[in-house]
């Protein structure tokens, strides 16, 4: 059993210094020295744990480098710093035991670009561990991560007969990081895949085997260009931007839903014009689209398109649209989400077993379970309850670390199970 205290110390750790979607560098160089001190098989890093070529939603060079800075200041190994450098961050920890399945475990590492709350009522703002980067991890990430190493820890210290593969993924708050760790080639042998999230608002001592109904998403960043002109000498001159990009976000939202299923659009940020007597000639916003299936999220992203191309043309504007990031929608397999209850259901510490429910979100964690599945593996996404005092996303969320060790426990559990049973 890993140590409980181990496992709050690193995950203070993680929570003090947290970065956004590929800024990733101190958080993955912990973890590289982690891993080194528990002896792994073979490990890769930055570009060789990768498909980079498949990253979305990379910053620009220059905030990249601010934060590769940042970490070096804060104490990062160098060596491992070089090797992210460019925004190539996350880690592939491979442990090899002899003949039998090979296993994967996918966490995710990377904070989100908010302030933390300096509330004394809240817990890191009380006891000294509160974020000091200006971003956050107000998701679980940090204890996500440090579970991650907790399993592997385990697992080598176990009787598991075959191969674990633990995937550090980044840049998954922008939906930007699955596919790139999809698509690096270490999901090319896994038969079993699991994914962890805490929380998810269920409570310290419960645990989901399964869940399902992720919305698959697609993030789409619009630029509208028109022709300026003065708006009280001369209007008739000019081809307005913002009354292009109006257009669009009115009928963005009036996009008919599908009988099919739940479907979801949102317009999150707008960026128009100079100054109130110029007609704009450019405007841009940031958007996304949803569907309870891949499917439904085309059909929301095929009249998305409609709607940014015609409301650019009615005012005599261009649009050029790109994917910022984006992920399918998955199902976790019954086989493995039974195996899940069992051992959950056999860990003191669990008090309820829920066998299923809805993220009603979306994860790109669902790029590496489709990965494993259509090869004809099996992927389940399991939810470690945790007591969080503000919810997910806000400046007081926080994580009970009571669920820390059960976290380690069912899923290190879970994955001997799978090497003797091979369901």
């Amino acid at each position: 059993m890993v140590d409980r205290d181990r496992l709050v110390s690193l995950r203070r750790a993680f929570h003090r210094q947290p970065e956004p979607a590929w800024r990733e560098y101190w958080t993955t160089a912990r973890i590289v020295e982690e891993l080194e001190t528990i002896g792994v098989d073979e490990l890769y890093v930055g570009p060789d744990a990768l498909n980079t070529d498949e990253r979305m939603a990379v910053p620009p060079a220059a905030e990249l480098e601010s934060w590769y800075e940042r970490a070096l200041d804060a104490g990062a190994d160098e060596d491992v710093l070089e090797q992210l450098r460019g925004g190539h961050t996350g880690a592939v920890a491979v442990v090899e035991q002899g003949a039998g399945p090979t296993v994967g475990l996918r966490v995710d590492i990377d904070g989100l670009p908010r302030e933390e709350s300096t509330d004394e009522a809240h817990e890191p703002a009380a006891a000294g561990f509160r974020s000091g980067t200006g971003a956050m991890h107000a998701c679980g990430h940090d204890g996500h991560a440090t579970i991650g190493l907790g399993v592997l820890e385990a697992v080598t210290e176990s009787d598991f007969a075959g191969t674990l593969k633990v995937f550090f993924q980044p840049a998954e708050e922008v939906v930007g990081g699955g596919k790139a760790m999809a698509k690096s080639g270490h999901l090319d042998d896994v038969d079993y895949l699991f994914a962890l999230h805490l929380g998810l608002d269920h409570p310290t001592g419960e645990v989901v085997c399964g869940i399902d109904e992720f919305l698959a998403v697609k993030h789409i960043d619009v630029r509208f260009t028109g022709e300026p002109a003065h708006a009280g000498a001369k209007p008739e001159e000019g081809e307005n931007a913002v009354q292009a990009v109006a257009s669009a976000i009115q009928n963005l939202y009036a996009i008919p839903r599908h009988s099919d299923g739940a479907t979801r659009v949102n317009v999150g940020r707008l960026e128009a014009g100079n100054a109130t007597n110029i007609v704009a000639e450019a405007a841009a916003m940031e958007c996304e689209v949803r569907g309870v299936t891949t499917k439904l999220k085309d059909y929301m992203d095929e009249r998305a398109h409609r709607v940014i191309e015609n409301a650019a043309a009615m005012h005599g504007c261009e649009s050029e649209t790109s994917v910022a990031g984006e992920a399918p929608s998955a199902r976790s397999d019954d086989e493995l989400v039974d195996l899940v209850g069992r051992t959950a259901g056999g860990n003191a510490d669990v008090e309820r077993v829920v066998d299923r429910d809805a993220l009603g979100g979306s994860e790109d964690a669902t790029f590496l379970m489709q990965a494993v599945q259509q090869r004809g593996g099996l992927a389940a996404y399991v939810c470690v309850g945790t007591d969080h005092p503000g919810g997910h996303h806000t400046a007081t969320f926080d994580v009970d670390e009571d669920s820390l060790p059960i976290g380690v426990d069912v899923l290190a559990g879970t994955i001997e199970a799978v090497a003797d049973e091979r369901p």
